[in-house]
């Protein structure tokens, strides 16, 4: 029997919202076992610190700004990769928003509007985006980051809770649809996280108590637990594996 390998080697790895936490670990992980990491956010000066470690860790990486809930900017940001690299292997679709905490009858349109655009709409057509290189590449591997909120609503955050199940679908429907192509899709669910998104979970001490008490380990993740799962899932060691949910939550949802 062959070794199982998670080397990533010679791949070109794309990875939204990448300049900190959940995205910011995926991204140095992937480098680190060899693929080429292109690092999208909003902005590029929060993506250069990323770059920066990736360089000293012996990886690659390279910095692309890109609102991916603005479908021109993910037009130019595709058309710099077919461009640079001419093909594309892996596609993490990481980015996304949470604005509104409360009760959903009180959110506007704004509201809905900016979260399905980025939650939603954008990795939707990052996938449409992505297919044509990795097709062209011989296939790929597509990771799209949900939540188990997507599973089971947190209380006060409907409207991202629904975009979130959205996103499931999306990853199976896109799993049934590729196969054919030799691309795989698959959804990782995390639970809580240690991050800037989480913030406000995890500063007040009631609601990170309640939190905690939810979840059997009896503690939140670190953004490095959630990265070896993507390491897998984008390897060859995942090559029977699409249309999959990882649910990484300590236990929330068991």
């Amino acid at each position: 029997m062959e070794k199982i390998d998670f080397r990533l080697d010679g791949k070109i790895a794309l990875v939204t919202g990448a300049s900190r936490g959940i995205g910011e670990a995926i991204a140095v992980t992937l480098a680190d076992y060899g693929a080429h990491c292109i690092l999208v956010s909003r902005k590029e000066e929060g993506l250069k610190k990323v770059s920066e470690t990736i360089a000293q860790r012996g990886g690659k990486a390279e910095v692309m700004a890109c609102h991916v809930g603005d479908l021109p900017q993910i037009e130019r940001l595709f058309a710099r990769i077919q461009e640079r690299h001419g093909k594309l292997n892996i596609l993490v679709n990481n980015a996304a928003t949470n604005p509104y905490f409360g009760e959903m009858i009180g959110a506007d349109e704004g509201i809905w509007n900016k979260t399905f655009d980025v939650n939603l709409k954008g990795p939707f057509f990052l996938v449409k985006h992505a297919v044509p290189l990795m097709t062209a590449s011989g296939g790929g591997s597509i990771v799209n980051v949900s939540s188990i909120n997507g599973v089971r609503p947190a209380p006060y955050q409907g409207i991202y809770s629904i975009t979130k199940a959205g996103l499931i679908s999306m990853t199976q429907a896109f799993a049934k649809e590729l196969a054919a192509r030799n691309i795989r899709v698959n959804a990782l669910l995390p639970g809580l996280v240690e991050t800037h998104f989480s913030k406000a979970i995890l500063e007040n001490d009631a609601i990170r108590e309640y939190a905690v008490k939810m979840i059997p380990m009896g503690r939140h993740a670190v953004p490095r637990e959630i990265a070896g799962v993507v390491l897998y899932l984008v390897s060859d060691a995942a090559s029977f594996t699409t249309g999959a949910c990882f649910v990484v939550d300590g236990g929330a949802l068991a």
